[in-house]
């Protein structure tokens, strides 16, 4: 889970479809991109009667996997028999086609690690409201005989109502198949209770553990077993106490219970639930009312209520994109003439038979002057050569980064960025071939991470394979090791080597002045190197070079 502290303008819930996305999944058209996560991309839909869904499409890894994909269907009929009030129903589901996937009710508000991400900790009413909420949840997702084994704050909706626990007729699924082959865990290192940590079979107090951790964090902002690479967590999960130094006096005796490592002293999700009944901080009435959500939580519930429609059949267009190309100054050199405006926009015609993807959703209000701030922001940070801007809706980053050349060398004057045909051939090193190097990206914000795998930036909660930021160090998911080289020239050999000999803990800005930092991938064969290049002071724009290799055969 990221760490950031600075409150930040939320990133786009509703982003642009791509051309790597299809036009419909299963009969439902799609919209928008609503996130990516590790078992697939998520979707906004409607059913044919205008109510919105959510529709999770599998990666195709899991999706090849016969396993995988009998024990999907037999979770998705057990998770059509879910029917409490604080999870999401499940109201469609492909398990059979060629890609499967999974449809529930659209939730519009924003998950517990976005909300502890951006705001920080929450009152301690409100974590007594959420705890006896996903505790109501857990009874009606183990009553039909499920244990979700992933609960953790991304797998927890806040709406106006209460909670909503999602994701739980995947992760079963997926514990059936080889992980080691596919690269996927299920479980979050921090959030996972000691006997699946060791292996052992999970039952409903794994869940119930989970919920104490996830309360810890609400609570006190960080996960109680810390963060950093995966390997640290486990460990302490099963051999340390929680660290509740962060969490209210009055929610202590609560969680700790919640924690406690041996199963059988674990309370049950309705003893949990009477608990809450009875804490004097709630004054015996246990009520979801407007005000159980901090004000800046019920804003952006409303925002994200504010749902993209499509455009009638008739009307679909598709227009390309602008581009911004903007001669980059160095950083220390003070820009010597504005930026240049954008281009109009080509005049809207019907796109080709072939392009099936949907129209993506209107612009929203001041589209234009966050182009003009991104451009201001290019100007400011001067990366070398052409820094080029591809803008793709109010708040889209992309995706696909297209064919883009290696960073060229340091010199005094801005170069163009050389073609796709000149790029050099990717080098193999160490069994390992470079996908990119030297490719110089920009996060404005700590609301922005760089995506490693497809080399761009991403607003939070969307990137494949992320490295986050705060303002003062990088942060990267629990499932990544990483190691702090002692120059900036790390190659795959080295980075192998530091990894299993030396991992990093923290990656504070300050300690990075002629390094690098090696990341490996939660698959355990990606790996990437990234570079400070500069970092502007408070929440300011951070500049970094990225390397990234794939093992061969892989």
């Amino acid at each position: 889970m990221h760490d950031h502290r600075a409150a930040a303008a939320p990133a786009p819930t509703f982003r642009p479809l791509t051309d790597d996305d299809p036009a419909e999944v299963g009969g439902y058209r799609l919209y928008a991109r609503l996130g990516v996560g590790g078992m697939g991309r998520v979707y906004l839909s409607y059913t044919r009667g205008g109510r919105p869904v959510a529709l999770k499409v599998v990666r195709p890894e899991l999706a090849e996997d016969p396993e995988f994909r009998h024990r999907f269907a037999q979770e998705v009929a057990s998770a059509r028999l879910i029917h409490g009030l604080y999870t999401a129903q499940v109201v469609d589901a492909g398990p059979d086609d060629a890609t499967p996937w999974l449809a529930t009710a659209y939730v519009p508000g924003p998950s517990l690690q976005q909300v502890v991400h951006r705001t920080g900790p929450l009152p301690e009413p409100t974590v007594l409201l959420l705890v006896a909420g996903i505790a109501e949840a857990l009874q009606a997702i183990h009553a039909v005989g499920v244990v979700h084994r992933d609960l953790k704050p991304a797998n927890v909706l806040l709406a106006t109502d209460g909670p909503r626990v999602i994701d739980f007729g995947i992760a079963r699924a997926a514990d059936a198949v080889g992980l080691t082959g596919t690269g996927l865990r299920i479980g979050s290192p921090g959030f996972m209770a000691p006997e699946q940590a060791l292996g052992a079979p999970a039952t409903p107090a794994t869940d119930v553990f989970a919920l104490g951790a996830l309360a810890a964090c609400a609570a006190g902002g960080t996960p109680p077993f810390g963060h950093g690479p995966e390997s640290g967590a486990l460990y302490r999960v099963v051999h340390e106490e929680p660290d509740l130094g962060a969490v209210p006096p009055g929610l202590v005796d609560l969680v700790r219970h919640c924690l406690a490592k041996r199963p059988e002293l674990r309370p049950t999700p309705a003893q949990l639930i009477e608990a809450v009944h009875r804490h004097p901080a709630l004054g015996g009435g246990l009520r979801f009312t407007d005000g159980w959500l901090p004000r800046p939580v019920a804003t952006e519930i409303r925002r994200r209520a504010d749902l993209p429609q499509a455009p009638a059949e008739a009307r679909t267009v598709h227009v390309p994109a602008p581009t911004l190309q903007v001669p980059a100054p160095s950083l220390h050199e003070a820009p010597t003439a504005p930026a240049p405006a954008a281009p109009a926009p080509r005049p809207e015609a019907a796109p080709p038979a072939a392009d099936r993807r949907s129209a993506r959703p209107a612009a929203r209000p001041g589209s234009r002057r966050r182009t003009a701030a991104v451009a201001a922001i290019a100007l400011l940070l001067g990366a070398v050569g052409t820094y080029v801007l591809l803008v793709d809706g109010p708040d889209d980053q992309q995706d696909d980064p297209g064919p883009q050349a290696d960073a060229p060398a340091v010199s005094g004057t801005p170069t163009p960025s050389s073609p796709a045909s000149a790029r050099p051939s990717p080098a193999t090193v160490a069994g390992y071939t470079a996908v990119y190097t030297g490719r110089e990206l920009v996060s404005p914000d700590h609301s922005y991470e760089f995506d490693l795998k497809t080399g761009t930036v991403a607003a939070e909660e969307t990137a494949s394979w992320f490295v986050g930021r705060t303002a003062a160090e990088f942060l990267v998911a629990d499932t990544n090791d990483t190691y702090l080289a002692p120059d900036d020239r790390p190659g795959p050999a080295d980075c192998l080597t530091g990894l299993a000999d030396r991992p990093a803990t923290r990656l504070d800005f300050a300690g990075l002045q002629g390094k690098a930092f090696c990341v490996r991938g939660q698959d355990g064969r990606d790996l990437a190197v990234v570079r400070l290049l500069a970092a502007a002071p408070g929440d300011g724009p951070v500049r970094v070079s990225v390397d990234y290799y794939r093992q061969d055969g892989s």
